[in-house]
């Protein structure tokens, strides 16, 4: 699979720069959309969550404590999404030529990577802005960057998969998403659930993911190390077992769509 892969990926960057395109074609603002929608989302949390309803943010500054974790939560959730719908938004192109189909959901992951970093600029300025001291815990970062790709794409792989024979996940996906961002510590911290709550909230995967990219951004606050523990072996056996089951599911794709 990987060889295969690794021979049409000039496919996957052109479908990749194909969606970064067609994306901000024609566009006042261009690029910066993908830096608006966290941005305004995490004014309107500093306001609505930080201000008025005084969720605690364990101290970090509120603009920080958002910002961190609704960039890697932004691309979790548009690849999960467009990921997901991948296939089905390309049939005819499946049922044409032959190549891997995993290099659509792979596309999208790619192109929602543009986003991801031009994103993770603007949080350098925020560690520039609240001097935030530099250290050995910025080694944590290209860790957790590959720990959210592999979960994000592992989840759209198999979406996709599945959207194929039921169309009605193409309904269910977005409240599922919408869903999940309540059940990840993206509004209020971690540590906020009650204690005998807090193994059903390790177990999913964006917690320890998030909470990881806060502690990169404020490093001098606790983070449990078991959150990231469970993390990795969650996103692995979810990359794994997506996969798997897409590549199984590959051989009826054009017989389905």
């Amino acid at each position: 699979m990987i060889r295969e892969l690794w021979s049409y990926r000039e496919l996957a960057f052109f479908l990749a720069w194909r969606d970064v395109k067609v994306r901000y074609t024609q566009t006042v603002f261009g690029v910066l959309w993908a830096v608006i929608q966290p941005f305004m989302t995490m004014v309107v949390f500093t306001l609505l969550f930080g201000q008025l309803a005084k969720i605690s943010t364990n101290g970090i500054p509120g603009p920080v404590f958002y910002f961190s974790a609704l960039v890697p939560w932004t691309y979790f959730s548009a690849t999960v999404s467009r990921g997901g719908m991948s296939l089905v938004s390309n049939n005819a192109l499946l049922t044409k030529i032959y190549f891997p189909r995993m290099i659509l959901p792979a596309g999208i992951s790619l192109a929602n990577f543009v986003d991801f970093m031009i994103g993770s600029v603007f949080l350098l300025g925020f560690i520039v802005y609240y001097n935030v001291p530099i250290g050995p815990h910025l080694m944590l970062w290209p860790l957790l960057v590959v720990l959210l790709m592999l979960l994000a794409f592992g989840i759209s792989a198999f979406v996709a998969a599945v959207n194929v024979k039921y169309r009605d996940v193409q309904h269910a996906l977005p409240f599922v998403v919408q869903l999940l961002m309540f059940f990840s510590p993206i509004i209020y911290p971690s540590n906020l659930i009650p204690e005998r709550f807090q193994w059903l909230l390790a177990l999913n995967p964006l917690t320890g993911i998030i909470e990881g990219f806060r502690y990169v951004m404020a490093p001098d606050r606790p983070y449990d190390w078991t959150l990231l523990q469970v993390a990795v072996v969650v996103t692995l056996a979810i990359f794994v077992g997506g996969v798997a089951y897409f590549r199984r599911a590959d051989r009826e794709f054009a017989d389905v769509i």
